[in-house]
């Protein structure tokens, strides 16, 4: 592998979007001590050149095509535990950043924060630190605070990161067969996932289920 310049920190970018890739590729190209090594659009993809690369740091997106970004997330911290990785994604922070720090992320910031909050993230995620914002960590506290207080969470936080992302993608209008081609699941599980979806949100069918999720896919960015 030609590695010719080891000062620079080595980033693969991963992204859907080639806009948002190439913005971010422009930025860490723009500092000195780092560049981009690669792309990719999903998650095996990501997976495959991770193998190939060997980069030093991976930044993710929570909505890919294929894995999602939290079983991407999985993925890389069950075959390379010691990788760093950072989640860049324009999905609510208080909602997903507990769950991406859990499958492995050591740090989570959003699309719209500014170029110089997101190349601190990325040197301090480099440097082995932690990085969220102060809502997040509030966040996190008050969650804690609750757990002590054996309070129940929300609905939609009791779904595990899997039925999460199901859900996520019958309330963006795919069907079953659709989720299960995109998530490659089989048809049946993804049809579990659905029914343990509606007994966790105490939905009585597919249709309420279908006008929850829509309801609640509404309120995020995308």
């Amino acid at each position: 592998m030609d590695r010719r310049n080891e000062s620079k920190a080595r980033i693969l970018i991963v992204d859907d979007h080639p806009v948002v890739r190439q913005g971010l590729a422009a930025v860490i190209n723009g500092q000195g001590d780092m560049e981009v090594c690669g792309q990719a659009a999903e998650g095996r993809d990501a997976m495959a050149q991770i193998k190939a690369l060997e980069p030093d740091l991976v930044t993710v997106d929570i909505a890919l095509p294929d894995l999602g970004g939290l079983e991407l997330l999985k993925n890389i911290s069950a075959h390379y535990p010691d990788l760093s990785m950072l989640v860049i994604s324009m999905h609510e922070e208080g909602f997903y950043a507990e769950r991406a720090l859990r499958a492995g992320a050591r740090g989570y910031i959003m699309k719209q924060a500014p170029v110089e909050k997101l190349v601190d993230a990325i040197r301090q995620v480099l440097a082995g630190q932690a990085y969220v914002s102060d809502r997040v960590v509030s966040h996190m506290v008050r969650s804690l605070v609750v757990a002590a207080g054996r309070s129940k969470p929300t609905c939609v936080e009791s779904l595990s990161d899997r039925e999460l992302e199901v859900f996520r993608l019958v309330g963006r209008g795919y069907g079953t067969r659709r989720i299960a081609e995109m998530l490659h699941l089989g048809i049946k599980t993804v049809e579990t996932h659905r029914a343990h979806i509606k007994d966790k949100l105490e939905l009585d069918d597919a249709a309420q289920l279908l006008q929850y999720a829509v309801q609640w896919v509404s309120g995020e960015p995308q």
